[in-house]
């Protein structure tokens, strides 16, 4: 890797380099998500279809936020070695268990 390529990458709070992919991957998921479902709920709900787009794309930025925080800011160093396997695999299934309480959620109102 050259040195203006390293000078690109992401830096953590310690200076570190960091790989960018996991905060790319979670802000497109996060897209995606916020703009294919947001809107529908909005209309379902009565809202104009301004303020269900303007709606989705705060809950867009505020997902990129906290990736960007998780992922760049607070993550170790590409070098550091891999993770303990298990506070990664507890987090992804409370990450899942809280997006189903809240599409639930979302959806009850509906019937």
């Amino acid at each position: 890797m050259s040195r203006s390529d390293r000078s690109r990458r992401p830096r953590n709070r310690r200076g570190e380099l960091v790989d960018p992919v996991p905060f790319l991957v979670s802000a497109g998921l996060a897209f995606m998500l916020a703009f294919s479902i947001g809107p529908i709920y909005g209309l379902a709900y009565g809202a104009p279809l301004g303020a269900s787009l303007a709606l989705s794309g705060l809950a867009f930025a505020g997902t990129a936020v906290v990736a960007y925080v998780q992922f760049i800011r607070n993550a170790p160093p590409v070098d550091a070695g891999p993770l303990p396997i298990a506070p990664r695999v507890e987090r992804l299934l409370y990450a899942g268990i809280a997006l189903g309480v809240v599409l639930a959620g979302l959806t009850v109102p509906l019937f």
